[in-house]
């Protein structure tokens, strides 16, 4: 059997059983291993592990990986991963906002229009298609002469006519007192101005200073004809006024056209009375002349003029050509023919003067 521990050394072991019992803490009878000598304690790899997850998030949170931080300021690189692709960016159209949250859009400002091959500056409007190619132009329908009579009484009536935006022809009473201002006038406007020579009419009425009357002599007449056109400078052609006993006699009709001749003037017989002898006569001296087709402001109400004003329309459409005769003391004329021009052009119809037609008729006979 074995022995027993000797007494000294039952008390040696009691004090160790003792000490070892004290270091273990609460846990009675329960050892805990000691840590090896340099070796450092299992916490420690706890704490540190703790401390390195810890740092990785702050660095995460601070470069932007995370949802809600702000997306780094200017000169910062995101990262290639976190940077949206072009195509999958939400634009301004696709994108919802709520009625406060909205932006405001500012306007697109137009885009300049292109240029063409040449230069030019491809624009939409009249004569030309929505998409800049020219329209078609409108076949012409005919060509219209508008004359207005009995200028230079005063200056007051004529002015509107010289607003006219077209071609336009005032014919000037000889020797009155605003006879030669008005012609200067009308061709300061780029109007075309006649000689509205005064001629003895039926039934006695006075046709004013300058006329020419029954029983003149041929000098005579040229003669009196040369000094009305010292008074409206700037004329290039002759129409009659009033003259509807002269018309209807062929020697005093040859003498006037022989003095316009002589002037340089074309000349339109203004057709006061339907037998004048001014066609016959002109054809047997080989002379052109023109003729009134309509008179526009017999009665001077604007539904009246514009039934007239009709009537030489359809005339031109007919035969080409339609010389439209109006007077300067008409209060609704010249307003009426400003507010139809537009539409006249519209239409196809082209405004002119007798002396441009002329012109135009000599360059295609000589080929030009």
């Amino acid at each position: 059997m074995p022995k027993s521990p000797s007494p000294g050394r039952r008390a040696a072991a009691g004090r160790r059983t003792s000490g070892a019992a004290r270091a273990a803490g609460p846990g009675r009878g329960r050892r805990s291993p000691s840590p090896r000598p340099g070796k450092p304690h299992p916490v420690l790899y706890s704490a540190a592990a703790v401390l390195v997850l810890a740092a990785l998030a702050g660095a995460a949170w601070i470069t932007g990986a995370f949802p809600g931080r702000e997306s780094p300021g200017p000169g910062a690189a995101a990262p290639e991963a976190l940077r949206p692709s072009d195509s999958a960016a939400p634009s301004l159209e696709t994108r919802s906002y709520g009625a406060e949250a909205a932006p405001e859009r500012s306007p697109v400002p137009e885009a300049p229009p292109e240029r063409p091959a040449g230069g030019t500056v491809v624009r939409t409007g009249a004569g030309r298609s929505p998409g800049g190619v020219p329209e078609r132009p409108k076949p012409p329908k005919g060509k219209l002469v508008l004359v207005i009579d009995d200028a230079g009484h005063n200056l007051r009536d004529l002015e509107p006519f010289l607003a006219f935006p077209g071609p336009l022809s005032i014919a000037v009473l000889p020797r009155l007192p605003f006879s030669e201002e008005a012609a200067r006038r009308a061709k300061a406007a780029g109007k075309e101005v006649l000689l509205h020579q005064p001629m003895e009419a039926l039934g006695g009425e006075d046709p004013g200073p300058g006329a020419v009357r029954l029983g003149m002599g041929d000098l005579e007449i040229a003669a009196l004809i040369a000094e009305n056109l010292a008074t409206v400078p700037g004329a290039v052609g002759m129409n009659n006024h009033m003259g509807s006993a002269v018309t209807r006699d062929p020697r005093m009709m040859e003498a006037v056209l022989e003095a316009a001749r002589a002037s340089g003037l074309y000349y339109l017989d203004s057709l006061t009375v339907s037998d004048s002898v001014l066609h016959s006569v002109a054809s047997r001296l080989n002379l052109r002349t023109w003729e009134r087709d309509v008179f526009l402001d017999n009665y001077p109400e604007r539904a009246a003029m514009l039934k007239q004003l009709d009537d030489g329309i359809k005339r031109a459409e007919k035969k080409g050509l339609s010389v439209m005769i109006g007077h300067v003391w008409s209060a609704e004329l010249a307003q009426t023919l400003i507010d139809l021009y537009p539409g006249l052009i519209e239409q196809g119809f082209s405004l002119s003067t007798i002396s441009r037609i002329m012109l135009e008729d000599s360059d295609e006979d000589s080929g030009d």
